[in-house]
């Protein structure tokens, strides 16, 4: 993204014609420093709205993320994820708003939600899972106060960060390509091409139609690509259904279209189903390891993309030091257990934020614009009802290709790299784990730098994840040497 050049203006600027300006745009002008750093309230408003644009998607993704169902078999009703996402989206991003001051988004994680969907409800309630957010959102919270957050980024291999990166991004781009039916359980391979090794119906052929959509749009570097591609794919699909040229039983979720008004009040029918405890069955050392990944899922990515942004907005130092850093982090930490407790995921900044940033925002004035619009959302749910699955799940393989570019900082050439990225990356989606992924990564790291003469360079962090994780893959074995069933 080229970096636009911004002349200092002031508010009686904005004001077009010299006129006086009015005490609430001058109020807005002082609180949110927009004349400071060189911006104007009608690019911040632009910003905003072009932010909200580059991320709507999420709207659609979270609640095709979080449909399994818990141990129990029971389901997260769609309106009602819907209605959480976008509440938590809008809080949170005026969060940091009006108290970070940054042009910075949040919503629920991707990666977060995948964490979810695949390791934590299979072996709890969808209350115990929320659950599980809030206690990561906490830790991270502590992190950032005690300031060991950045000790602990520092502490890992930058490699063995781009390599989860990648991981998780494979891992959601398996679950697009399975949601779409482009993927399915084969009946003599583990998995094969469509139901009876190739694909049949129109609405994987909608799915692959958008998905290349969107790729030639971002490769023309059109904003907004994936929520172009998803609408395109949508009116598509509503066209071919009003022909009548799709059987209702091919469609994933049934046929998509809208029932009754496009206006309905909001489902908050998710708020507060928090549980902590009752965890005995899965035990204290799965439940730590599933706070642990969750953390891992939302926490590298964060301070990259704040900083990122944040230099891009010309508020970072030349040695990535920006104004609120800290805030921002805190905000960004909160935003876990804030997604837990709304029933909506672990929320966490999004790097479509840059979006708003290529469009002049500056300032936390650009965020409140953003979270306005996530707000307004809460009141047009139904409208998600005539997207069809197969369509949304596109845009899960385009990020997770996006999250697959992280590739080119990886030196392939040193094995010590390599290998653990290699695993880290693969065992994500084929062992559907994001952990056994990183615990693969960090005990391959910890195994080769040792075999080279170079156990100094590993770090006590490191050493002391590996312990852990080694733990984690012998538990079974261990329990069974103790007596514990």
């Amino acid at each position: 993204m080229t970096q636009q050049s911004v002349e200092p203006r002031t508010a009686a600027d904005d004001a077009g014609d010299g006129s006086r300006v009015s005490a609430g745009r001058a109020w807005l002008d002082r609180y949110f420093h927009i004349s400071k750093r060189g911006s104007t309230v009608s690019r911040e408003v632009r910003g905003g709205i072009t932010t909200f644009m580059a991320m709507a998607y999420i709207l659609l993704l979270n609640p095709l993320i979080l449909s399994g169902k818990d141990v129990g078999g029971d389901t997260l009703g769609q309106k009602a994820v819907i209605t959480a996402t976008a509440f938590a989206a809008a809080f949170t991003t005026l969060l940091m708003g009006f108290v970070g001051k940054v042009p910075l988004a949040l919503a629920a994680g991707l990666s977060v939600s995948g964490v979810l969907s695949s390791q934590v409800a299979p072996n709890m309630t969808w209350p115990q899972a929320m659950g599980m957010c809030v206690m990561y959102g906490v830790v991270i919270m502590l992190l950032v106060v005690t300031g060991l957050r950045e000790m602990i980024m520092n502490a890992i291999p930058l490699a063995l960060k781009h390599g989860i990166t990648m991981g998780i991004g494979l891992f959601i781009a398996l679950i697009g390509f399975y949601k779409a039916g482009f993927v399915h359980q084969g009946e003599h391979t583990p998995v094969s091409l469509g139901p009876a090794g190739e694909l049949a119906g129109w609405p994987v052929l909608l799915f692959a139609g958008t998905l290349l959509l969107i790729f030639m749009l971002q490769a023309r570097n059109i904003p907004g690509a994936i929520l172009i591609g998803i609408i395109s794919g949508t009116i598509v699909a509503a066209v071919l259904n009003g022909l009548g040229v799709i059987d209702p039983k091919q469609w994933a979720n049934g046929t998509p279209e809208l029932h009754g008004s496009a206006v309905s009040m909001p489902d908050f029918s998710l708020f507060g189903h928090v549980e902590f405890g009752g965890w005995g069955k899965v035990g204290a050392m799965t439940v730590g390891m599933i706070v642990f990944t969750l953390v891992l899922a939302g926490f590298f990515d964060a301070m990259a993309t704040i900083i990122g942004v944040g230099t891009e907005a010309n508020l970072a130092d030349d040695k990535g030091r920006m104004p609120g850093l800290s805030k921002a982090l805190f905000i960004d930490g909160a935003g876990g257990a804030i997604g837990g407790v709304a029933g909506g995921s672990g929320q966490t900044v999004f790097i479509e934020s840059a979006t708003g940033v290529g469009e002049g925002a500056r300032t936390g004035l650009a965020s409140v614009v953003t979270g306005l619009f996530f707000a307004a959302c809460l009141f047009f749910t139904p409208l998600t009802a005539i997207v069809p699955q197969e369509v949304a799940s596109a845009a899960l393989v385009v990020i997770g290709a996006m999250m697959l570019m992280n590739a080119r900082h990886v030196d392939w050439a040193d094995r010590a790299t390599a290998i653990p990225v290699f695993l880290t990356v693969v065992l994500m989606p084929f062992t559907y784990t994001i952990t056994t992924g990183v615990a693969a990564g960090v005990i391959s790291y910890v195994a080769i730098k040792t075999a080279q003469g170079k156990a100094r360079e590993i770090g006590a962090f490191m050493w002391g994840l590996t312990v852990i994780f080694l733990i984690y893959f012998g538990l079974h074995p261990i329990e069974g040497w103790l007596g514990v069933h």
